[in-house]
């Protein structure tokens, strides 16, 4: 059964069938739901290119969650803002009537808001003799608080698709960068090879990227990229194997002519080996450290999920149906959670950079089970990301500590 609310809008605007299918997607938010409404509008700031928003949308919507009088969106204070057109203009920065009534359009049709016109087209409200209203006419907020959840998801999308983006762009800008100053290289330093035939390929992929690219055609023009540098890589590489031939020979040819033994040019290789053993060792010490590095940065695969959850077990009531059978759905908790505690998309795009998409939602969970001993999550949260960076930090002691903090729950997961 449908359980949206239909409205038609009064006067000669239209309804379409569209907007009633909209309308009828909207479902009545559960009794006792509440949503801070500035992380909702910080999430549909995030979001508003999905939706088409254009800046000027924003400002209105947020002009008109200022009219709402409490904090927290929910249902039972009602949803319904009623402000004359004049109020909201000078909310919304003095834009012009013509230009509030499309943004007004535009966030109806984005479904963010709904219009709730009275007989007359007047925007109102009845109230009792105690002054409560019991029936208003203007624009209803509900949907933010029905879609709040989807909301904070569409926004962590946003961000990791803007990581990929911002990735790919680093890595064509590297393959870019290596290419050119090897092409420049093997043609000042003489390396045979058709170097003119390789600069050409690299300059029509620099010429064939678009000005403007989506992650997409980044992509692609990496893939291009990339193909050439193994080519050149590969002509460079047949040119040592020739040299290392040619230069094998000629000590071969010394070391027979030579027959004392104990000249400096017989010394000279034991030294050199030395030399190579010392820079091997420093290079095998430099790959340890780089290993174990990379390994702390994703140790918290070790642990089952179980054990995450009986460490935290508060994150589990904001998971999809009240609990949580597998990653994903930890992760996907863990954003609802961090638009709960306030915590921006940019630090939690951090903090998944630094440790990885499931250990970031570890240490939302971890900051969950802790809030009440935290003054700012967020700042919290981007602390832990530079001492990850630095490899000072390692969820493991944690878990073990709210574990232990757990009691009978931590006993019994041991």
């Amino acid at each position: 059964m449908q359980t949206g609310h239909v409205t038609t809008p009064f006067g000669r605007r239209p309804t379409t069938l569209a907007l009633v299918k909209r309308q009828l997607a909207i479902a009545a938010p559960a009794p006792g739901t509440r949503v801070e409404k500035w992380k909702v509008f910080r999430d549909v700031c995030e979001t508003r290119e999905r939706f088409g928003l254009q800046d000027r949308a924003l400002a209105v919507l947020d002009a008109l969650l200022t009219f709402y009088p409490n904090p927290q969106l929910e249902a039972e204070n009602g949803l319904v803002v009623f402000p004359s057109n004049a109020q909201l203009s000078v909310r919304a920065h003095g834009i012009t009537e013509s230009t509030l009534r499309r943004q007004l359009r535009a966030l109806v049709d984005a479904g963010l808001i709904q219009r709730r016109d009275s007989p007359n087209g007047k925007r109102y409200a009845h109230r009792d003799r105690a002054g409560e209203i019991e029936n208003a006419y203007g624009f209803d907020l509900s949907p933010l608080l029905a879609r709040a959840t989807e909301l904070a998801l569409l926004a962590q999308d946003v961000a990791a698709e803007r990581m990929r983006f911002r990735r790919a762009k680093e890595a064509l800008t590297i393959c870019r960068r290596d290419v050119r100053k090897l092409i420049t290289a093997a043609i000042e330093e003489g390396a045979p090879g058709d170097w003119e035939r390789v600069e050409a390929m690299y300059i029509a992929i620099v010429r064939g990227h678009p000005r403007y690219p989506d992650r997409n055609q980044v992509e692609a023009t990496l893939d291009e990229m990339e193909l050439l540098r193994a080519e050149v890589l590969n002509l460079l590489e047949i040119r040592t194997e020739t040299e290392n031939m040619h230069g094998n020979a000629g000590l071969d040819d010394g070391h027979i002519q030579n027959s004392n033994t104990e000249s400096i040019n017989e010394l000279e290789p034991s030294s050199g080996k030395q030399l190579g053993e010392s820079m091997a060792e420093k290079t095998l010490i430099k790959s340890v450290s780089d290993s174990v590095a990379k390994a702390n940065l994703g140790q918290i695969k070790a642990f089952p999920l179980g054990l995450v959850l009986r460490a935290c077990p508060q994150i589990a009531d904001y998971g999809p149906g009240g609990g949580i059978a597998h990653w994903r759905e930890l992760m996907t908790a863990a954003v609802v959670v961090r638009s709960m505690l306030g915590i921006s998309p940019s630090a939690y795009e951090g903090a998944c950079n630094a440790m990885g998409p499931e250990n970031a939602a570890v240490a939302v969970a971890c900051i969950l089970e802790r809030s009440n001993f935290i003054n700012s999550p967020g700042g919290y949260l981007r602390d832990l990301t530079k001492r990850t960076e630095r490899g000072e930090f390692s969820l493991g002691p944690v878990l073990m500590s709210l574990l232990k903090a757990n009691g009978g729950e931590g006993r019994r997961a041991g």
